[in-house]
């Protein structure tokens, strides 16, 4: 019972080490990006989702392997872009262009992971039978905005290959949104409500990121992009420690993992 008791306090003191960490990373990328100085609060910005996912593995207990790897791998993607600032200071570099399709590719990967994590948690039969006005709803709202985000990014896709990531990349994060929601209409629990909110953060960190590289460049969406990517990892990380139990009883509702 003790040893139980020192591990537990160990792993809270950890974890309030790397609460204090992110804060303070956070505090100083905004300093940085509001006076003037990009590439120190690009560094910093890069920094929050690693510290974010190191908290999450040493703190969290059991964890689910496709929730893992959506961390690990989206957290890879952000210090893919620290490494690539350092290596390869001249961004008219050839490397640029390479370094543009894994980082984003590491992306859309991370993002599968976590549309399958969903998957594991939702009971289809039961959506196509009780949801089906959501499910139609969501799909004409999801092509409507692959159309939108597709006018805005159009210009700028020199390459077939640039057209196929942009459009895999918004493909998926609406088919998250979408599931998300849908997951929250299923299991009606606390944690599907978190997992709801940390997707629309993100998602909407997107979009903005979007804005920001296709219509007009500015610190200010900047700021609100990864301010809604940490707010949007809070979420994450608090709803892996809820129980994916749920008010409803069916029998279309079975026993998920966490």
């Amino acid at each position: 019972m003790f040893i139980f008791v020192s591990i537990l306090e160990a792993n809270m003191y950890k974890s309030k080490i790397f609460i204090i960490l992110i804060a303070a990373v956070y505090v100083f990328y905004v300093v940085f990006e509001f006076n003037g100085n990009p590439d120190l609060a690009f560094y910093f910005e890069s920094l929050i989702v690693p510290l974010v996912v190191a908290r999450y593995v040493v703190s969290v207990k059991p964890k689910n392997k496709l929730f893992l790897l959506f961390f690990v791998i989206f957290a890879a993607s952000d210090l893919l872009a620290i490494f690539d600032k350092i290596a390869y200071p001249d961004v008219n570099s050839s490397y640029y262009q390479y370094a543009y399709y894994l980082g984003n590719s590491l992306y859309v990967l991370a993002y599968f992971m976590l549309f399958f994590k969903m998957c594991q948690s939702i009971n289809f039969k039961y959506v196509f039978k009780n949801l089906k006005v959501h499910l139609f709803v969501l799909i004409v709202l999801d092509v409507y905005l692959i159309y939108v985000l597709y006018a805005i990014e159009q210009p700028n896709l020199r390459t077939n290959s640039i057209y196929f990531l942009e459009n895999t990349y918004n493909i998926i994060i609406l088919l998250v949104l979408s599931l998300s929601l849908l997951n929250y209409f299923y299991r009606d629990n606390e944690k599907s409500l978190f997992l709801f909110f940390g997707v629309l953060c993100l998602v909407f960190s997107e979009v903005i990121d979007i804005a920001n590289i296709y219509i007009s460049q500015s610190s200010l969406l900047n700021f609100l992009a990864t301010t809604l990517v940490l707010g949007a990892f809070y979420f994450f990380y608090e709803q892996s420690q809820l129980s994916n139990v749920s008010p409803r009883e069916d029998k279309y509702y079975p026993h998920f993992k966490p």
